[in-house]
């Protein structure tokens, strides 16, 4: 029998037995902060997929300027959610807690973000010389002319990683920076005037993310908090700002304690694809075929209709999760309920077992049901929204 949830029912049941216990969290003193004082550790996580976060929790100093700088919510998380992957390779999440980035403060992130100027643009907008200490190029064009060079670096990220000894301290052991990187262009070239794009080719990027990796980690080794701990650097390619899927991590190298040489890079191969789409379609055919399957059974149950998307995550070209979208109008609950025992037939029947997948029926009056197939899971969980 397939599971169904009633948000109303389960509501009381969650909050009985199910909800975490916090007056049973280990509390645990944190060192070497600039504020000393007591943290909690949660006791329950809810995937190996996640870290465990330190309370109460602290935003990252660059809190803001990650939403002015990615082009798009769909870069933004994964954007944060990649960083934390490629954290695994290096931290252990049974062993290490995650705490927003501390150590780099915003307003230094920010003049990382410009560009460099010369001594006579340094006059023009009256920066101090020391404070001239952006990583992008400097950008020599005639006023309304096409810059000289792009802006590569977008946005910078930093997560802590802390662990704790057996007198229950915690202190910082590990951090990652991710650098965002633009692989397209926007510029003006007057004030108010139209805004203009440029592909920049991925070579260029590539070449230019790991030289400004390699002078962010020597930068970062010069914060005292952040002289002898491990650091791990990735470098994220962000999609236009047009794009419905996500950037991508491509690359991230290791900086040992104490060293500030970065060790060999290692190739990341991970990427998101449109279901229906022709990227999909020539790079992977067979998983393409099986959507369109399975959306083709959704129109034959509602003839009028075509609005199914699908969003796939690949890992070493093999498919890892699939999210679908189905936005409908219902006429009432009951047909929604019907169409969620529908889909998820559907959703056993077109896609491996192996595969985990998850279905958002939305309408005007907003979520209707989400369906979860995780992988290797005989049966799909349904939630029916109320």
């Amino acid at each position: 029998m397939r599971k169904f949830s009633l948000l109303a029912l389960s509501l009381v049941f969650l909050l009985s037995a199910c909800a975490p216990n916090f007056q049973k969290q280990n509390e645990a003193v944190q060192t070497k902060e600039k504020a000393k004082g007591k943290t909690i550790i949660p006791n329950y996580n809810i995937s190996d997929k996640y870290y465990r976060t330190i309370l109460p929790f602290k935003p990252a100093e660059s809190r803001g300027l990650v939403v002015n700088n990615i082009n798009s919510r769909y870069d933004l998380n994964e954007f944060e959610m990649g960083l934390m992957r490629i954290a695994q390779k290096s931290f252990d999440t049974e062993k290490y807690f995650f705490q927003e980035g501390q150590k780099i403060e915003g307003k230094t992130i920010k003049q990382w973000l410009n560009r460099q100027y010369t001594d006579e643009q340094l006059k023009e907008k009256n920066i101090k010389p020391e404070d001239n200490i952006g990583l992008n190029p400097v950008d020599t064009s005639a006023p309304g002319s096409e810059p000289t060079s792009p802006i590569y670096l977008a946005h910078i990220l930093e997560h802590d990683y802390l662990t704790k000894d057996d007198k229950g301290n915690v202190a910082l052991s590990g951090v990652t920076i991710g650098l965002a990187l633009n692989s397209v262009y926007y510029y003006k070239l007057t004030p108010d005037g139209d805004t203009f794009e440029k592909k920049i080719d991925f070579a260029e990027m590539e070449k230019e993310g790991k030289k400004l990796a390699e002078e962010v980690v020597k930068r970062a080794r010069n914060i005292k908090s952040l002289k002898d701990v491990p650091i791990t650097i990735a470098l994220f390619e962000q999609e236009s700002k047009s794009s419905v899927t996500p950037g991508r991590f491509f690359a991230y190298s290791t900086v040992d304690q104490g060293s500030s040489k970065l060790n060999d890079w290692e190739k990341v191969n991970e990427k998101y694809y449109l279901f229906p789409s022709t990227d999909a379609q020539n790079d992977h055919r067979d998983d393409t075929i099986a959507f369109l399957n399975f959306k083709q059974d959704i129109e034959q149950y509602f003839p009028n209709f075509n609005g199914v998307i699908g969003k796939a995550f690949y890992v070493e070209d093999q498919l890892q999760e699939l999210n679908i979208t189905i936005p409908i109008q219902f006429y009432g609950k009951t047909e929604g309920i019907g169409f969620a025992q529908y889909v998820a037939g559907l959703v056993m029947q077109h896609f491996p077992k192996y595969l985990s997948v998850s279905v958002s029926v939305t309408s005007v009056d907003g979520p209707e049901a989400l369906i979860v197939r995780k992988a290797n899971a005989d049966e799909p969980f349904v939630h029916i929204y109320q």
